[in-house]
């Protein structure tokens, strides 16, 4: 049966309550933190806009290489809808994590490897959007965007280990075993519900994408006539 609306309208729904319900069980429901008090709220949102942060560039990722493998334009589109959502999501993750920042290290921003390396991975990304956007040719943006989102996806395991890497004030990866079960509950709960409304603005993106490449193979309209020829 064919639903009077698109699927991913559905699943924005679903995740917005799921992400109401989310706030709300992370401001209202659970302990304050042993260590941290209230403030350790703020990362209900920041961590899972890192996770989805970089689960949706590994699928720009996938993306790239499929294009550059195969050549089907919905890799493209994918490609396009995968770079402005993760965009999105490592601003969000970057301005939370600064609120988070003030009131733990009594800074707003530090340049330690975490923050750099999470700034650089944001430019580089922000980088490929603008090359996007100054190539005309279909075909042409897609291959140069693609390769240059393969290169970019270098600053994803330098983001993610920099922690490991280099000595840093920034904690390193928790799993779900280090967390109290109230705190992981709400931590899966928002991650859910980011990952569905990140779902959301991929589908919505994706078929501006597939329109704007139907639009560019386009026949150019004709000449106006010049007052002699009419």
């Amino acid at each position: 049966m064919k639903l009077p609306f698109a699927w991913e309208h559905l699943i924005g729904v679903i995740a917005l309550l799921l992400f109401c319900y989310g706030q709300v069980f992370g401001l209202f429901m659970v302990p304050p933190d042993a260590h941290m008090g209230d403030v350790a709220r703020i990362l209900f949102v920041h961590v899972p806009s890192a996770w989805n942060a970089f689960f949706v560039f590994t699928i720009a990722f996938v993306c790239a290489l499929g294009y550059l493998i195969s050549g089907r334009k919905g890799f493209d589109h994918a490609l396009e809808a995968a770079l402005e959502v993760g965009i999105l999501l490592t601003i969000l993750l970057l301005m939370t994590g600064s609120i988070f920042a003030k009131p733990t290290w009594d800074v707003w921003w530090k340049w330690e490897p975490r923050l750099t390396s999470s700034a650089i991975m944001l430019m580089t990304y922000v980088g490929v959007v603008v090359l996007r956007s100054v190539v005309q040719d279909n075909e042409r943006r897609a291959v140069w965007s693609s390769a240059a989102t393969i290169l970019a996806s270098v600053t994803l395991p330098l983001t993610y280990f920099s922690v490991q890497i280099w000595r840093s004030i920034h904690q390193i990866q928790t799993s779900p075993a280090d967390i109290d079960a109230p705190l992981r509950m709400a931590w899966r709960i928002n991650a859910l519900a980011v990952l569905l409304l990140a779902t959301w603005f991929l589908a919505r993106r994706w078929r501006i994408a597939a329109r704007r490449w139907e639009l560019g193979d386009a026949p150019p309209l004709p000449e106006p006539l010049q007052p002699e020829e009419v």
